[in-house]
């Protein structure tokens, strides 16, 4: 009877769930699960395989790379391999694989590294013959392609001839979906009804393999070439420097974040600098590509039956990974309204632990048709809030059924209603205690009225207690009764005093912070300092009609009809006249009243850090505000002039050059800000 041999069981095992993974990621665009579970999976396979070398199959998928092409485009064979990279998931994989270049290319003279971002999107190979694009094709499996010319000839970044070109040049390079379009895209997804995008990415490869080519036409998909494949009649190249150059010579787009490096340590700086800042330009990338620039040394490391020995890719932590979602409960609101999130078994993703995701709206859950007990895809990218991006469909239990959105208000017990054609549901009871916990939590908030050591659980007391039914309650609290609610031994006072300042200081707070911690709909910061600067006092807010603050340069007819309605109710006049009973400063205009309106109607962006005129960035965009101009966060058509500081964000800096948008320093800022004139 043979021994039981858990190797090759596991590695048969993982032979099977790689290959369906490949085949749904690469065949069909419909990734089964996300990119780290893939890698674990794969990482695991090649150990085994190191391990085990009687165990490795002709067709492992530790030896190949991609899939098989989608039978539905014409085969294109690759003259030169398409070979995958091998990946480095942490500082100490990517110095192993430095020292094992080192150790190959003993004898040889000191190397040096070239670090490009690694894009998250589709590898394509572009041919030209005599300077005319004459084919495209996707990766597949490495040798074979599918033939997506027609459509790679609709993307606007890609020439389709090129003067002074060599006979034969085959450009390799990334198709992607810029993030900005690929919002304007699931937007326009949802206002028609439909189910928006999962990502970029397969998004972009998606739009590229579609069969009509007007459909990849309206994705406005862009391109980033990175490497040579096959070139006849060319000029030498010898180095990566000199690819990038003809790249950009011939008119080819090429990413301006490559940099070169002698110093394996500043490799390293330059892998963790972009990884903080990984969600800063307007594509999404996963990780650095870290290559050797000489290529003759390149040729003498040579590659295995998958990769380069001369590259790696350095992964960025995971933002997407699959977990149990246990159940779905919902929240209410300061505005009433429901919104149901998923509870998960605790996940490391995106840099934190994970228990909790958002599901957005009844409808979106409906359209992800996720279940309690259900393997779900959960992604974190940085600071934004998780959110569940679907089910994992193989692993869903056969006694599973879908979730019903609820009929009540799982705080107050009232009704929850939806009206026609909004794709919210709300709890309309004022005084329902979750509405009021979380309307005093913002009205407390930094970016509100700042009141340090007013936490949820505070507020939850407050409001179980009867001691706060609104935000203008929050002003007539006695030390007495915080005493009662927040120390057991009232001979410790601090807490109970620091609070105390705290509220007492949130009194003079500026007008237009307690406009924002009123929880107006659509009121964001600069538009409340728009409008407080105009009228100056609350009062006169109240009493305006919504013409003449829709008058104001930068407010639309949304904004200004949402605030004319917040006054006119009721409720919101009464807490209004006790924030005013109780001491709140309602007329404290910040900035400059009186400075010239040199800027109406003109947008000034700022980026990088300030420390000439200006002692912050916050401080120039107030300046730009109280001369009647607007300074959102992003570039635009619309924008007037771009302000660079120390450590300008590349993406703004390229997005001003794309629309030839004026790129300005502090100086010419000043004097902007006298005259609204550029130098």
């Amino acid at each position: 009877m043979n021994e039981p041999d858990p190797d090759h069981d596991r590695a048969a095992e993982l032979r099977i769930q790689i290959a369906a993974y490949d085949e749904a990621y690469h065949g069909r665009d419909e990734p089964m699960v996300p990119d780290a579970v893939y890698d674990e999976l794969l990482r695991e396979l090649i150990a085994i395989e190191v391990r085990r070398p009687d165990l490795v199959t002709p067709d492992s998928p530790a030896l190949s790379v991609g899939s098989a092409p989608n039978e539905l485009f014409a085969p294109v064979e690759h003259q030169v391999p398409m070979m995958s990279l091998d990946n480095a998931m942490d500082l100490a994989e990517l110095n192993a694989w430095h020292d094992r270049v080192l150790k190959g290319l003993e004898g040889s003279a000191a190397p040096r590294f070239v670090c490009e971002l690694k894009f998250d999107g589709l590898a394509v190979s572009i041919r030209y013959e005599n300077g005319e694009l004459t084919q495209a094709a996707t990766r597949g499996n490495g040798t074979i392609g599918e033939d997506v010319t027609h459509n790679v000839l609709t993307i606007s970044g890609i020439p389709h001839s090129i003067k002074n070109a060599p006979e034969v040049l085959e450009v390799r390079g990334e198709v992607y979906l810029p993030i900005s379009h690929f919002e304007e895209l699931n937007r326009s997804q949802i206002e028609n009804g439909q189910t928006p995008f999962a990502n970029p990415r397969n998004t972009a490869a998606g739009s590229l393999r579609q069969k009509d080519p007007t459909v990849t036409a309206s994705r406005n998909l862009a391109f980033w070439s990175y490497q040579l494949g096959q070139v006849i009649g060319g000029p030498a190249i010898l180095s990566s420097q000199e690819t990038f150059a003809l790249l950009e010579q011939l008119g080819l787009p090429v990413n301006p974040e490559i940099r070169e490096f002698s110093d394996f340590g500043q490799v390293q700086e330059f892998c963790e600098a972009w990884m903080a800042k990984r969600h800063d330009p307007d594509y999404e990338i996963d990780g650095v590509v870290v290559k050797l620039a000489d290529l003759t040394q390149r040729e003498a490391l040579g590659s295995t039956s998958r990769a380069p020995r001369w590259a790696i890719a350095y992964k960025f932590p995971p933002e997407e990974k699959t977990t149990r979602l246990i159940e779905i409960d919902v929240s209410i609101g300061r505005t009433g309204r429901a919104t149901p999130f998923a509870v998960l078994e605790p996940i490391f993703v995106g840099g934190s632990t994970v228990s909790m995701a958002t599901l957005h709206n009844e409808d979106q859950v409906a359209a992800k048709d996720v279940r309690p007990g259900d393997m779900v895809v959960v992604r974190k990218a940085g600071d934004v809030i998780p959110e569940v991006v679907g089910p994992v469909i193989a692993e869903r239990p056969s006694s599973s059924e879908p979730w019903i959105f609820p009929t009540t208000c799982p705080s107050c017990g009232s009704g929850l209603e939806r009206s026609h054609g909004d794709a919210n549901t709300y709890c309309l009871n004022r005084t329902c205690p979750a509405r009021v916990e979380t309307g005093i939590s913002h009205f407390a908030s930094r970016n509100a009225l700042d009141i340090e050591g007013l936490g949820e659980r505070t507020v939850r007391g407050l409001v179980e207690e009867g001691l706060v039914r609104d935000v203008g309650d929050l002003f007539a609290l006695t030390k007495a009764q915080l005493l009662q609610l927040l120390v057991a031994d009232t001979s410790n006072e601090t807490l109970v005093n620091n609070l105390m300042k705290a509220i007492e200081e949130a009194r003079e707070r500026p007008l237009s912070r307690v406009l924002i911690g009123l929880g107006i709909e659509h009121l964001g910061p600069s538009a409340a300092e728009l409008i407080a600067r105009r009228f100056g006092d609350m009062e006169a807010i109240a009493k305006a009609e919504a013409t003449e603050i829709e008058a104001i340069a930068g407010i639309g007819p949304v904004i200004a009809q949402s605030v004319k309605d917040f006054f006119s109710d009721t409720h919101n006049q009464s807490v209004v006249s006790k924030l005013r009973a109780n001491g709140v400063r309602l007329d404290l205009v910040d900035g400059e009243t009186d400075a010239p309106q040199v800027l109406v109607g003109r947008s000034v962006v700022v980026t990088g850090s300030l420390d000439g005129w200006f002692v912050s960035r916050d401080e120039a965009k107030k300046a730009i505000v109280a001369r009647g101009g607007k300074s959102p966060g992003s570039v635009s058509k619309s924008t007037y002039a771009l302000v660079a500081g120390a450590e300008a964000g590349q993406s703004k800096l390229d997005k001003a050059a794309d629309l030839s948008v004026p790129v300005i320093g502090e100086r010419e800022l000043r004097l902007l800000l006298e005259t609204g004139d550029l130098p």
